[in-house]
C-alpha cells in the first residue's frame, strides 16, 4: 500500500464542541487532496470529496457541487494512489464492511496508521444522513444535529464510499475507527453512511503516514474548552448506527 499525507482542517473535538466557523475555503482544501470527507460552515451538509471534486449532500440526500468560496470548518483529505483494486463480494452491513477493512489494514501492519479507502460498488441499500445549516457558537454538534439532521435511504444504487480510518490513539483529533460517506455514480445522491448492504464492489486502500492539521486562527477558537468534548458523544454523532426500516 502506498503511503501518503492527510490534510485535516481543525479537529473533531472542536467541531463536536460547536466550532463550526470557516477555517479555509473549499477551493483551498482542493489544493491538498482529491479524496476525503468533512462538512461545511455552520454544518451545512455532508462533504464528499472524490476524484478531485468536492460535493455537498443536502439535508434530503440530494448532492450538488460545492462552490469554491464555501467555508470549511472540518475536513480530512488526501491524494489517492491507484495501487490496485481489491474485489469485494456481498456485504450484509456496515459493521461487516468495517471488519473487512480492519482485516485488510491489519494484514499490512497498519492498525496504528491512518488510511483512506475508496469502495466502488452496487448497493442494495444505503442508510445515510445529512443536515441543514445552523448558525451557532458554543452549541455542541450533538445539539445542533438534533434539530437539523435528516435520515434517508437509497435503494438499488451504484456509487462510491469514501472511507477514512484513524487509530484509537488519535481519538479527539478525529473519530477513531472508520468514518464513511457515500456519493452515487451520477453524483445526485449522498450523505454520511450509517448502514448498508452491498451486492458487490472493489476497493482501493492507501496507508497514510503523515498528517498536517490546520487549526483555526481566530480568537474565538481559543474560547473553546476542547478537553471537555465527550468521546462517547463524538462516537454517537460520527459513528452511530442509523435506524432500520
Amino acid at each position: 500500500m502506498g503511503e501518503g499525507k492527510m490534510y485535516q482542517v481543525s479537529t473533531l473535538q472542536a467541531l463536536a464542541m460547536g466550532y463550526t466557523r470557516a477555517v479555509i475555503t473549499v477551493g483551498e482544501l482542493l489544493q491538498h487532496g482529491d479524496i476525503g470527507l468533512g462538512t461545511f460552515e455552520d454544518v451545512n451538509g455532508e462533504m464528499i470529496m472524490l476524484d478531485g471534486c468536492c460535493y455537498r449532500a443536502r439535508e434530503e440526500g440530494s448532492v450538488e457541487m460545492a462552490e469554491e468560496e464555501m467555508g470549511v470548518p472540518f475536513s480530512a483529505v488526501a491524494h489517492l494512489k491507484d495501487n490496485g483494486h481489491i474485489p469485494l463480494g456481498r456485504v450484509e452491513g456496515i459493521e461487516e464492511l468495517k471488519r473487512l477493512l480492519d482485516l485488510k489494514i491489519e494484514e499490512d501492519f497498519g492498525l496504528n496508521s491512518m488510511h483512506v479507502v475508496r469502495v466502488d460498488g452496487s448497493f442494495e441499500k444505503i442508510s445515510a444522513r445529512s443536515e441543514s445549516p445552523y448558525r451557532s457558537q458554543h452549541i455542541s454538534l450533538k445539539e445542533i444535529l438534533k434539530g437539523t439532521q435528516k435520515d434517508f435511504y437509497f435503494d438499488d444504487i451504484a456509487g462510491t464510499l469514501v472511507c477514512v480510518y484513524f487509530p484509537d490513539y488519535m481519538d479527539g483529533i478525529n473519530a477513531p475507527g472508520w468514518h464513511l460517506h457515500f456519493v452515487s455514480d451520477d453524483r445526485s445522491r449522498g450523505g454520511h453512511v450509517f448502514d448498508l448492504v452491498m451486492k458487490e464492489g472493489s476497493m482501493l486502500v492507501n496507508k497514510i503516514s503523515q498528517i498536517h492539521i490546520q487549526l483555526p486562527d481566530t480568537p474565538a477558537f481559543d474560547t473553546y474548552s476542547l478537553k471537555e468534548a465527550s468521546q462517547d458523544e463524538i462516537k454517537e454523532v460520527e459513528q452511530k448506527t442509523g435506524s432500520s426500516r
